[in-house]
């Protein structure tokens, strides 16, 4: 067995935790600016910085998939 890429329905669940990882930082991000707790607003950013090298990590992995799709380099902003 090859295991130099990943099976069709194990690039579909990496897909999915690759966008649920990018939605959950885009949220810690955009949430920061409304919490005045410093403890809370110190937490989120210590997530902000996980999710980013977790981010990375699995797009690694993504490079594995055995279908071709372009992977950003970073999280598109949704807001300017």
């Amino acid at each position: 067995m090859n295991n130099s890429t990943l099976a069709p329905h194990e690039s579909m669940e990496l897909h999915e935790a690759l966008n649920f990882k990018t939605l959950c930082l885009a949220k810690s991000k955009l949430m920061q600016g409304l919490v005045f707790d410093q403890e809370l607003k110190a937490l989120m950013q210590k997530d902000v910085i996980q999710s980013t090298q977790q981010i990375t990590e699995l797009q690694a992995i993504y490079a594995r998939a055995p279908f071709h799709a372009p992977v950003p380099n970073s999280p598109t902003p949704i807001t300017h």
